[in-house]
């Protein structure tokens, strides 16, 4: 870590790509997630809606899980689901919702 923002990057890509781990944390995390212009409960469902509509399932469960601590439920997060199969594609939203399944309550 270059800065004293918390790790979020997994262990995972620290060890394969250490710099695209220190800009995850520092400034992904640290920067554009802190900005006041969204709330971080809106960047959540943003971040949810752009995952699912690129496909983007390996960052899915995680972008989920960090939406729901700021205050997103699962209901909100299937009706995006429902929502983007019609813009996103009908895989899409089926996708989803299975990554949402799969996350604990």
């Amino acid at each position: 870590m270059t800065g004293t923002s918390p790790r979020v990057a997994p262990d995972l890509i620290r060890e394969h790509a250490p710099k695209l781990a220190d800009l995850t944390d520092d400034v992904l995390f640290a920067d554009v997630w802190e900005r006041s212009e969204l709330s971080p409960r809106e960047r959540g469902l943003i971040t949810v809606a752009a995952l699912i509509a690129l496909g983007r399932d390996a960052q899915l469960k995680s972008h989920m899980g960090r939406a729901m601590q700021n205050g997103v439920s699962r209901d909100e997060l299937a009706e995006v689901a429902t929502h983007l199969a019609f813009y996103a594609g009908w895989p899409a939203g089926m996708s989803a919702v299975n990554v949402l399944a799969a996350i604990e309550e």
